[in-house]
């Protein structure tokens, strides 16, 4: 196997150096005869291979790398990728109880040394998104590590963008074992319904596992509005925390319906009430006030030129968040805009409080679980971010 080369310009080999997983195209010298996704290897100036990642030739981002040894690799071998694949499951087993949890992130792309790459686990089914070519490329050998790892079933997401821009042939569905699109999990021994071929994301939004489990130990005779509710998964922790009262609110009938299913399914006391409704519009018209408002929106930003206008639209959504407060009440308030940082966000909320004139304090800060691991080199992996707020 000859591994073609991608040489950099001359002081462009520090953030290689530094283990920063991408490389622009702007820093690099001589381009690799390479095909979109195959495997090359990076050099300085002087000729020498300071690491190997996956060539992106329609991307900004030429590659993403995954090894940072400096040798002359000629093939990576399925014990290779394994080896990245068991650190991850041997890293999630020190955080996660199987017995009460069997819902997991096991891969987070860069997170985990493996670009272009999400995998999570839904009792013994993975659903992996590909979202590079060079993924796409190694589908074979990663169910292959699934499979060392006793997950038979593997169900493919694809993106349309990454379909477009890596020329990703594949798409969703399931991969050689086939099994239902709907799937029974259980987190902190919650019973939910996934169904991974509709769903948002994977299927469900695990990153918010622990902040949900907090909820829990808030929620004992309280009321609890949830906004953004999609399938009631914070509803469900109120619930089994004994909350008095949770109202939850989507503008998607069809996520409203899942979250009555949820609650049904659950056995919960009937306590619960939902509405399908802007959540925005809600706020702003329904005057009653809560123990606690869970403020947890799509992402505002989906790029850096719309951070400003998403800004104002967390300004606002906070502002409206914090009048349905009640005294000596909580707000769980999120972001999971990659474009917009904990210090942005926390400079939003606190013009929001300032605007309610409200009294708040930050009792926490919030973000995702554990099986969603930040790499230090690569603080672009920590998208989720949160506050707790304490309001007087």
């Amino acid at each position: 196997m000859n591994i073609q080369k991608l040489e950099l310009k001359s002081g462009r080999e520090k953030p290689v150096i530094n283990k920063h997983p991408w490389i622009f195209s702007g820093g690099v010298k001589t381009f690799p005869k390479a095909k979109n996704g195959e495997i090359i290897a990076v050099i300085d100036n002087k000729g020498t291979v300071i690491a190997h990642g996956f060539y992106s030739a329609n991307s900004q981002i030429v590659c993403r790398l995954f090894d940072f040894e400096h040798s002359e690799k000629e093939n990576f071998t399925e014990d290779y990728w394994f080896e990245k694949f068991n650190q991850a499951f041997q890293l999630r087993t020190q955080f996660i109880d199987f017995q009460t949890t069997n819902c997991y992130r096991l891969i987070h792309a860069e997170g985990d040394f493996l670009p272009g790459i999400i995998i999570d686990i839904y009792n013994k089914v993975a659903v992996m998104q590909v979202l590079t070519k060079g993924t796409e490329n190694l589908v074979e050998t990663y169910y292959k590590c699934l499979i060392k790892l006793n997950i038979h079933y593997l169900y493919i997401k694809t993106k349309i963008s990454s379909q477009e821009l890596e020329n990703i042939t594949l798409v969703s569905g399931w991969y050689k074992e086939s099994n239902s699109t709907l799937i029974e999990v259980i987190e902190h021994n919650i019973k939910f319904q996934i169904d991974i071929e509709k769903g948002q994301k994977t299927g469900f939004f695990i990153d918010q596992r622990e902040n949900r489990q907090l909820l829990k130990q808030l929620s004992s005779n309280k009321t609890v509005l949830n906004t953004f509710c999609y399938t009631g998964g914070f509803s469900a922790y109120a619930l089994a925390g004994n909350a008095a009262h949770v109202h939850s609110v989507d503008i998607s009938k069809d996520a409203i319906k899942l979250c009555d299913e949820l609650v049904l399914h659950n056995s919960f006391p009937k306590n619960h009430e939902s509405t399908t409704e802007d959540c925005f519009d809600f706020l702003r018209t329904h005057e009653t006030q809560y123990d606690i408002v869970i403020l947890d929106p799509p992402a505002f930003a989906k790029n850096a030129k719309s951070v400003h206008n998403a800004c104002r639209g967390y300004k606002e959504l906070n502002m409206l968040g914090l009048k349905k407060v009640k005294q000596k009440g909580f707000m769980f308030t999120f972001s999971c805009s990659q474009n917009i940082d904990k210090d942005l966000f926390q400079k939003v909320v606190f013009s929001a409080a300032a605007d309610a004139n409200r009294n708040v304090r930050i009792i926490r800060f919030l973000g995702q679980p554990e099986d969603h691991p930040v790499n230090i080199f690569h603080p672009e992996c920590e998208y989720l971010k949160g506050l707790l707020l304490y309001v007087e």
